[in-house]
């Protein structure tokens, strides 16, 4: 972006959103992680797009547009190429025939030489407007709209012509170069990462390969390839992520890195598995270049955010992330690293696999072949005089009592666990043969969470609540008489629109239960008290249960009851 450091800290202070000592703590922080300020200044919450897009819009010069609320034609945004439009981050949203006028949604409306080069090449005068980098990642999901009738009609005109004259089979190494596979799988990726998706999944049916995108935590079909496509599509990924692709009756489980066209990554981890009709191919996406969030952007609420702050200052101690898989309990990790991370202290961490990338965080991989487990890559750790230990998944009771150790010998420990609840730990820890005194010793926070979906807010509309709802929420709160204040009067929803592909929902964010380890739960631990015991003590001390922090944002039209109620269920 063409704006100095000098020139945005003089229209942030002057706006009053910004002070200097703010400013100057984010400069220092961009320049130590490599980010750019206005990304670190909206990480960190200092200020949110929209106001940044406000505060630039006269020093441009150039009118605020939201891809997100536009509905594009193809003849508009097709004259630029996808590539060109990623790497310059510029979409063209409307033209004008009559009056040869394009107007450019653009991250920099300074970028005279783009501006310059469309207008000779297309021969329209060009209008810029100021974008948010949000806003045209929208815009750039017009692009991926027909890739499945793309891909049928190219499969369809190249396996005719390499079909074997007598057999009538066509030559797979032949049909490979003609599909070019490579360019396939590259559009299958953009598509996914354009859309959000956390997941893509290969599914070989008897006829036909399944293409199907996990997206807000909910899988969608997206596309159907011909069969024929199925054996070269796998051998692709397989050679990505560096897999045997002539082994077809074993597992394999890899990684591989994809270059995005807009600039940064994407990591994907890679599992492949014999079925029943081929070889199902799982690809997680981990965005290893993205920001990390903050806590009150993963869902945390204000007295969450204060009780997290005060445990992970601490200097020794253990705080537990528990959940279902694919809820989110490493990314919270990672954002509270991401306060921790400072030059004064020494992060080291042992994960399976490394998910994000984090600057000055020294990060250890498991690799069971050469060795490295959780288990001895923790005693390794603990030599290495680190402050803060991050273990990405206690799995088993020697993880578990090492983890324990090392929060009592001066370590603040991180790590995540597999349990329905807070109070759940307890046992499940328990039960992996960690004595209850050291529990009680060296367990300071317990955090339980869920993702939900978030309602689209370009068509978030309310209703009443009805009483077939208000009494399933009575039962799931198991409600005394005071306790009715908690049922919502009214409840939201998303209509469908645009911005959502006419889901109702847009983006995830996490609800919450945090179970802080006081005294009186202390000697509960230590008598082994019965998890119910120990749950209705936390709430008895405040603990806001993942129901009731679900609830809260139904209330406040963050989410709907049938997503609370799809995750939670007490």
């Amino acid at each position: 972006m063409h704006i100095t450091e000098e020139k945005l800290k003089e229209l942030l202070l002057a706006s009053g959103v910004i002070k200097e000592k703010t400013f100057q703590a984010a400069l220092e922080e961009s320049m130590r992680l490599g980010q750019s300020l206005p990304e670190v200044l909206i990480g960190r919450g200092d200020l949110s797009e929209d106001y940044l897009l406000q505060v630039l819009e006269p020093y441009f010069d150039a009118p605020v547009v939201d891809l997100r609320k536009k509905t594009i034609d193809k003849n508009v945004f097709s004259l630029i190429s996808e590539d060109y439009a990623k790497a310059k981050n510029i979409l063209a949203f409307e033209k004008d025939d009559n009056k040869k006028v394009l107007k450019l949604a653009m991250a920099d409306p300074f970028d005279y030489d783009t501006i310059e080069f469309l207008r000779a090449k297309l021969g329209f005068s060009i209008e810029p407007y100021l974008s948010s980098r949000s806003s045209l990642k929208f815009g750039f999901k017009q692009y991926k709209q027909q890739i499945g009738q793309e891909f049928d009609k190219v499969i369809t005109e190249n396996v005719n012509k390499v079909l074997n004259e007598t057999t009538g089979q066509a030559d797979m190494s032949k049909l490979a170069d003609a599909l070019s596979v490579v360019t396939i799988l590259d559009s299958i990726l953009e598509h996914a990462i354009a859309l959000n998706a956390s997941d893509i999944h290969f599914e070989p049916l008897p006829k036909t390969l399944l293409i199907r995108y996990r997206v807000d935590g909910v899988l969608e079909e997206i596309l159907t390839l011909q069969k024929i496509i199925e054996p070269i599509l796998v051998a692709r990924v397989k050679i990505l992520a560096n897999l045997q692709i002539d082994e077809h009756r074993t597992p394999q489980d890899g990684r591989f890195r994809f270059e995005m066209a807009e600039g940064g990554y994407i990591d994907a981890r890679v599992n492949v598995m014999p079925v029943m009709h081929g070889e199902k191919v799982e690809m997680r996406l981990l965005k290893s270049s993205v920001r990390p969030l903050t806590l009150e952007e993963l869902g945390l609420s204000n007295e969450a955010v204060k009780i997290v702050g005060e445990e992970i200052h601490k200097s020794h101690g253990m705080i537990l992330v528990t959940g279902p898989t694919g809820h989110g309990k490493t990314t919270t990790l990672y954002a509270v690293l991401h306060i921790l991370n400072t030059p004064t202290v020494n992060i080291t961490t042992i994960e399976d696999p490394i998910e994000y990338e984090v600057a000055r965080v020294n990060q250890t991989q498991v690799n069971v072949k050469a060795g490295i487990t959780f288990a001895n890559g923790l005693r390794a750790l603990v030599r290495q005089n680190p402050d803060i230990i991050m273990v990405g998944e206690i799995r088993d009771g020697e993880t578990a009592e090492i983890s324990v150790h090392a929060a009592l010998t001066g370590h603040l420990v991180l790590s995540t666990l597999h349990t329905n609840d807070a109070a759940s730990t307890v046992p499940r820890l328990i039960d992996m043969k960690v004595e209850p005194f050291l529990l009680a010793t060296t367990v300071n926070l317990i955090i339980a969470q869920r993702l939900v979906r978030k309602i689209c807010p370009g068509c978030v509309s309310s209703y009443a609540i009805s009483p077939e709802m208000q009494a399933l929420i009575k039962k799931q709160l198991s409600l005394v008489d005071e306790q009715a204040k908690l049922i919502p009067k009214m409840l939201f929803r998303g209509k469908g629109c645009n911005m959502c592909n006419h889901s109702g929902f847009q983006g995830q964010i996490g609800i919450y239960e945090l179970l802080h380890v006081s005294e009186a739960i202390k000697q509960m631990i230590l008598k082994t008290t019965s998890t119910s015991d120990i749950k209705k003590q936390a709430i008895k001390e405040g603990m806001v249960s993942l129901f009731q922090d679900g609830l809260l944002k139904v209330e406040r039209g963050v989410t709907t009851i049938e997503e609370v109620l799809r995750v939670v269920s007490e």
